[in-house]
């Protein structure tokens, strides 16, 4: 079976609607992201909005003109961590394992070093080796366990912090 072709882009206010349904995917997993459904529609749209606007790394990845996937780094409010940013990223589940988040991690690194970013981090689940395996690949170091960092369905999960220093 040959691989849909993926294309990875910055993200435009075109991709709103499908980055939301992408997101809201894979949050109902429960088992990759901190939130368990899509935040709101005008969340959403605000916070797309706002990245565009302050030029913050943020691409998806298009198959057949919708969003199969996303990478973002929240560049940090205050002034004394302007340089520094978290790393958000999924994949839909019939896209995952085709090289689709290697490229979006690759294409919002590069991104994240040109805007001025000096500091990446982000939280993975201590259960997702995968994701754990993927960003090590990039450089990033476990700097420690967050026990008790999510609560699922009844049950707590730990994460671990990773951060790049590019």
């Amino acid at each position: 079976m040959s691989k849909p072709a993926c294309l990875v882009v910055p993200i435009g206010e075109e991709h709103i609607d499908s980055f939301r349904a992408a997101v809201d995917s894979v949050a109902r997993e429960r088992r990759y992201l901190a939130l368990l459904e899509a935040p709101p529609e005008a969340d959403t749209r605000a916070y797309v909005k706002d990245n565009i606007k302050e030029r913050a790394p943020h691409f998806v990845a298009l198959a057949d003109g919708k969003v199969v996937g996303w990478c973002d780094i929240a560049v940090r409010p205050r002034a004394t961590q302007r340089h520094s940013g978290i790393l958000g990223m999924g994949v839909i589940r019939d896209y995952r394992g085709r090289g689709i988040g290697r490229a979006l991690v690759q294409a919002t690194l590069a991104a994240a070093k040109t805007r001025g970013i000096r500091r990446v981090e982000l939280t993975v689940r201590a259960d997702n080796e995968p994701a754990k395996r993927l960003y090590e690949s990039f450089g990033f170091a476990t700097e420690g366990l967050c026990k008790r960092h999510m609560w699922v369905d009844g049950e707590y999960i730990d994460s671990w912090l990773m951060a790049l220093l590019p």
